[in-house]
């Protein structure tokens, strides 16, 4: 693509999203950063000033349709439309499903589906009209195997099924889709209270990760990146996983189970 992309992220204040922002600022793109926390986003928005590039915050529920709708016509009439659609964007309480009243479900699904959702389906017909887009979907290792947030997890399981269809349908018009199925990232301040309550939670999680350590919202940031380049022009309608290889296999069981063999 000759021209300067126009990237679109959601959620980009948190952690892993203002590191994505971050990357793709120092590849020289176009940044449209959406969130709910205007104060984070300006101050996320001035540290991205020294790459001089374009950039746009935006304050926006994303998962309300006619806030969407407006977004994207808003940047549409401001550009030639979005290029890069990162749907990053998602919470989780940590609660049990019988926990778990609608109105929490509701919520935790809204954003971690219906957003991308609304969020893909307003980008989408610039996209087609040049013949050229990406989706990328941030999923988690949550939509594979249990892990807790019942929630969550099932609206993760949903995206990837909404970034198979999306590749399928669309890729003849020139739009890739793909997820990155992410293990536990250890994002700024995200983790200070459960450290402070439970000194030992890092390295007792550690040990499940073949990698040897956690992640960190640069190594999302690498793979949104090169998943996003024309590098990355086959790749499409998966959900790759990025988690330091959680979910290749379980090494503390698989020593319980040998340990018995003669």
């Amino acid at each position: 693509m000759a021209t300067t992309p126009v990237v679109l992220i959601t959620g980009a204040a948190g952690g892993i999203g203002s590191a994505i922002a971050r990357r793709f600022a120092t590849d020289g793109a176009a940044l449209e950063l959406v969130d709910v926390r205007p104060d984070a986003l300006a101050e996320l928005a001035a540290e991205l000033e020294k790459h001089d590039v374009a950039i746009h915050t935006h304050t926006v529920d994303i998962t309300d349709e006619a806030a969407v709708d407006a977004l994207f016509a808003e940047i549409n009439d401001r550009t030639r439309g979005v290029d890069v659609l990162i749907n990053n964007a998602a919470y989780a309480y940590d609660e049990d499903l019988l926990e778990t009243a609608p109105d929490r479900w509701d919520e935790q699904v809204a954003i971690a589906l219906r957003a991308p959702y609304l969020c893909t389906r307003a980008a989408l017909p610039a996209m087609r009209e040049r013949g050229y887009g990406v989706v990328c979907n941030i999923s988690s290792v949550n939509a594979y195997q249990y892990y807790g947030n019942a929630a969550y997890s099932a609206a993760k399981s949903g995206l990837n099924s909404l970034t198979r269809s999306t590749a399928v349908r669309y890729g003849r018009d020139g739009i890739r889709a793909f997820g990155i199925g992410v293990g536990t990232v250890i994002t700024p301040g995200a983790w200070d209270e459960r450290r402070r309550r439970d000194p030992g939670i890092i390295d007792r999680v550690t040990r499940w990760y073949p990698a040897g350590r956690l992640g960190t919202p640069e190594d999302i940031a690498n793979a949104a990146a090169f998943l996003s380049s024309e590098d990355a022009s086959w790749i499409t309608g998966t959900t790759l996983m990025i988690d330091g290889g959680l979910t290749a296999g379980n090494n503390l069981l698989a020593a319980d189970v040998l340990s018995g063999e003669n």
